[in-house]
């Protein structure tokens, strides 16, 4: 298995996402509270946490799913959903919004894959309507993809044919397919019985190895120690502590982090 530090490491090293100062709440619930975080292009980082922490509201904001209150995000070194005059931010129209997002794709718990559509055309979707491709490049691209997550052969099975690792793996090949700078994972095997987690994360892996920017949010703790390059614990809406996968997994500084990983570590081997 190899791990991440056999990455290429001649990828522009210009942060890939920066996040500054980011408030976000519902209502009067702070979701999120004061989060600034770096991203290098080709690095992998993994956001860990208990639930309600904020890790997926955090992602949601990266791909400007959720809007924060307060806060500046840029991926790709572009202000994500807002344009800046004078010091002050100013939402943008939603094409305009769109067009910010266009380095970013996100995969989801529960694959959101379009059950009327075959596999190929669930990813050749975007590529062909959004990025206005020719449908003969964007399916020849998709093959290439299916051939990547281990799926060649599925191309004419609809999503009800197919397992839950494989539908994830469909999901993995649909955002790869508008070729994103950035790709954002939200707990991306945590809604697959356990024999299937592999799979999905065998692809990742694979991924990680090609120099894909990821940000990942997972309960995968091993996962989290062989691919990250950075790994952040949150905490109510909290950045507690980040570094390398070998210093917050094996002797993170703080207790809350301890706490939480002696807890994954007691839940894995029960």
């Amino acid at each position: 298995m190899t791990s991440h530090s056999s990455k290429a490491s001649s990828i522009d090293t210009k942060p890939m996402v920066r996040i500054e100062n980011v408030f976000k709440r519902f209502g009067t619930h702070q979701v999120l509270n004061n989060i600034s975080l770096t991203v290098d292009t080709g690095k992998v980082c993994c956001l860990i946490g208990p639930s309600g922490a904020g890790k997926s509201t955090l992602i949601r904001c990266i791909n400007y799913l959720e809007k924060v209150q307060k806060g500046r995000i840029y991926v790709n070194q572009q202000l994500v959903g807002y344009r800046e005059h004078n010091g002050r931010l100013y939402e943008l129209r939603d094409r305009e919004a769109s067009a910010t997002r266009a380095d970013t794709a996100m995969v989801f718990q529960h694959f959101n894959l379009f059950p009327h559509l075959s596999v190929l055309q669930n990813i050749t979707e975007a590529p062909i309507y959004v990025k206005k491709e020719t449908r003969a490049k964007a399916e020849a691209y998709a093959r290439e993809l299916l051939e990547r997550v281990g799926l060649t052969g599925k191309e004419d099975a609809y999503p009800q044919q197919l397992s839950g690792g494989q539908k994830q793996r469909v999901a993995i090949a649909r955002a790869l397919a508008v070729r994103p700078r950035l790709l954002l994972f939200d707990e991306p095997t945590s809604a697959l019985d356990p024999e299937l987690v592999e799979e999905v994360l065998e692809a990742m892996r694979s991924l990680a190895r090609d120099g894909q920017t990821m940000v990942v949010v997972t309960h995968e703790i091993d996962f989290a120690r062989d691919v990250a390059d950075i790994v952040v614990f949150m905490d109510n809406g909290q950045i507690v502590e980040s570094g390398a996968p070998e210093v917050v997994l094996t002797a993170p500084s703080h207790d809350r982090t301890r706490a939480f990983i002696a807890r994954v570590n007691r839940h894995h081997r029960g």
